[in-house]
């Protein structure tokens, strides 16, 4: 048996403005993240969706939801329902309701811009999409490119955070196991105690390390010419004008 209701968003809807549940008592209870619940009720994330009754729906009791509001560590039990079971395991692409197809356009051109290393199989697991169109973004050839702006697919409400970690965890692992990870990339994945402990890489090409030692040897050389001249005196010693004239007298 799933511990979701059926319509996990659209209930985390109606609880959040029908009740006075703590985020994390709402995000437990719908299976979604903190964060999630949070957007919702800043009206950042499923901006439009109708809520749904869990009540009505048989699927909360009232009792329930006042346990909970009078204890904030109080997790709400779901009532059994039949017709949930089976509900994780849903096949084929996503539904997208219509209310929010405009925006997967600008989601897929946010995955594509800040995770490139998503494969397009990914990408339309994630927000219920055709690989025709995410290679079309992807070479900036779709028809409305220009108006495109990259919108968070998980703030657009049309996948959830911990989806979106999953699907950029295995890409990590996947390019890291064939090797053609950067090191940027490589950075990334340690923690900040090992990404200081890396050796540093030098930053200096091989011709600018050599023009160093060229120059070394040309100031070695401007130092032995500087020795020839460093007695000035023998250097001015000019034959003094009376020498000059007796010279010419004989």
């Amino acid at each position: 048996m799933t511990n979701k209701p059926l319509m996990a968003k659209a209930t985390a809807v109606w609880l959040v403005d029908n009740t006075t549940l703590s985020f994390k008592q709402i995000a437990d209870f719908c299976g979604l993240h903190e964060l999630e619940v949070q957007g919702i009720a800043d009206g950042d994330v499923a901006a439009g969706v109708k809520g749904f009754d869990p009540i009505a729906s048989n699927q909360l009791d009232q009792g329930e939801i006042e346990k909970g509001e009078a204890d904030p560590l109080y997790k709400l039990k779901l009532k059994f329902n039949a017709a949930a079971l089976g509900e994780d395991k849903r096949r084929g692409p996503r539904y997208t309701p219509l209310s929010k197809r405009q925006d997967r356009p600008n989601a897929i051109l946010w995955l594509v811009k800040f995770h490139p290393e998503l494969a397009d199989a990914q990408i339309a697991r994630l927000v219920g999409t055709t690989k025709p169109t995410i290679q079309s973004i992807r070479e900036r050839t779709h028809w409305n490119i220009q108006s495109m702006t990259p919108i968070d697919p998980v703030a657009l409400g049309l996948c959830r955070q911990s989806e979106l970690d999953s699907e950029v965890q295995k890409a990590a692992k996947k390019r890291a196991a064939e090797g053609v990870m950067s090191d940027d990339e490589r950075r990334k994945l340690v923690s900040t105690e090992q990404s200081l402990g890396m050796s540093d890489e030098p930053r200096l090409p091989t011709a600018i390390a050599g023009l160093e030692n060229f120059t070394l040897s040309n100031d070695k050389d401007e130092d032995h010419d500087a020795k020839d001249f460093s007695n000035a005196d023998s250097f001015f010693n000019l034959p003094d004008a009376d020498e000059d004239e007796d010279e010419d007298d004989k």
